[in-house]
């Protein structure tokens, strides 16, 4: 299929469960449907160069930079994004730890620093505080929460 500027092309999307058809142009990030198509602004923009990890979301379990991946990649995938955790109403473990150790401070890149959280979690990651830190590099935070991010990580993995 040749794609030229203003092509829009058919999407399918679940996102945290749901189904969704969209067209899109063929250059809209997964990012941008996330939040502008879907209103899913749980997902921030931070960098949109894929510096910063405020944008990371899971597709089919795996850790990717919205802002990087187009949304006609992720067809007939399957998306999580910060909104599909918790279950019933409660939050997931690892929102509640973030609360508990204080590691969302400022609270932008808290979604992103989440998703990527659980996702490692989901790994086997979190061996040591080390193995945590360096899998957590591609997130950053100006309000320097490591510790307290490493803490909540460590809490939920059964480690802390």
């Amino acid at each position: 299929m040749q794609v030229t500027e203003g092509s829009h092309i058919p999407v399918a999307l679940t996102v945290n469960g749901t189904g969704h058809d969209l067209e899109l142009d063929a250059r809209v990030t997964l990012l941008d449907a996330l939040r502008d198509r879907l209103g899913l602004t749980g997902t921030k923009k931070g960098c949109d160069q894929g510096a910063c990890g405020a944008c990371t979301v899971a597709v089919d379990g795996n850790r990717v930079l919205a802002c990087l991946t187009l949304a006609a990649q992720c067809d007939g995938r399957e998306v999580r994004t910060v909104e599909g955790l918790g279950a019933g109403g409660a939050p997931h473990p690892v929102q509640e730890a973030f609360v508990r150790h204080d590691a969302f401070q400022c609270g932008y890149c808290t979604p992103g620093q989440v998703m990527s959280a659980v996702c490692l979690l989901e790994e086997g990651r979190t061996g040591s505080d080390e193995e945590v830190r360096e899998q957590m590099s591609g997130n950053l935070c100006r309000c320097g929460a490591y510790s307290g991010i490493v803490a909540a990580i460590r809490e939920v993995a059964g480690d802390a």
